[in-house]
């Protein structure tokens, strides 16, 4: 079977592969370290407010009127275009309409008026709860994948794995913070789907290196490697063009 497909070299892109991979990796780590993640309200608690303007909005404008209110911590970010912007708050006394409706009062204009779209509110404490607690899963989730992956196969293969899971995990936090995005629950939903489909692929590569290990002994093992990535590649394809139209389907 194996000579009849052509056989892609991946391996021989591995050097200039590796040096990109850790250098994205290192400069997602400087990000978070110096950055940080742009935690959603689900973590930091606080207020969230969606506006809509008439005309469109200006940052520096906003954070300024809202500064001259007294509120000096707002965070203002751009939804989409605009003329939708996003104010998220500390922990603000009272209910959230009237949060809402104070927040319209300061940063609308005679001439561009403001209109809440969504607000939501979530305590301080729930916030760091769910942030640890988050943490707590990536954590225990990566020691059960190690751990299963030790017992089927070799603990060289279970060090691979896990090492190529925290590339994506890193590789992905380090995007977000390098571009500010927000990281709330459903982001870490995302990145727990990424962990899994990370680990599926990787177990299915190992199962058929193995296979392959047993079949060509006498092959070089950078050839086995390039063997096995070739007759699985199809199932990535597959699998990820899956994933996409599931994807494009939501939006």
């Amino acid at each position: 079977m194996t000579e009849e497909v052509r056989i892609i070299r991946f391996m021989r892109f591995r050097r200039g592969m590796a040096i990109f991979s850790a250098a994205m990796v290192l400069i997602g780590l400087v990000s978070l370290v110096t950055k940080g993640l742009n935690l959603g309200l689900d973590f930091t608690g606080g207020t969230s407010v969606e506006l809509r303007f008439q005309e469109p909005a200006h940052q520096a404008q906003i954070s300024s009127a809202l500064a001259g209110a007294g509120i000096e911590d707002a965070v203002v970010q751009y939804l989409g275009d605009a003329h939708s912007v996003q104010v998220r708050l500390p922990p603000q006394p009272g209910e959230a309409t009237l949060v809402g409706n104070r927040i319209v009062d300061i940063v609308s204009t005679p001439d561009n008026r403001a209109t809440v779209l969504q607000i939501d509110s979530v305590g301080s404490q729930v916030g760091d709860e769910l942030y640890a607690q988050s943490l707590m899963a990536m954590g225990f989730a990566m020691l059960m994948m190690m751990a299963y992956i030790a017992v089927r196969y070799r603990w060289k293969f279970s060090v691979g794995a896990v090492v190529s899971l925290i590339h994506d995990v890193l590789f992905t936090l380090g995007v977000f913070s390098l571009f500010g995005w927000p990281f709330d629950l459903t982001v870490l939903a995302a990145v727990l789907a990424l962990i899994g489909y990370s680990l599926n692929d990787t177990i299915v590569v190992f199962d058929r290196i193995r296979e392959n290990f047993r079949k060509l002994r006498r092959a070089d093992p950078v050839e086995i490697v390039d063997i096995s990535l070739t007759e699985t590649l199809r199932r990535t394809i597959m699998t990820v063009l899956t994933v996409a139209v599931v994807v494009l389907a939501m939006l």
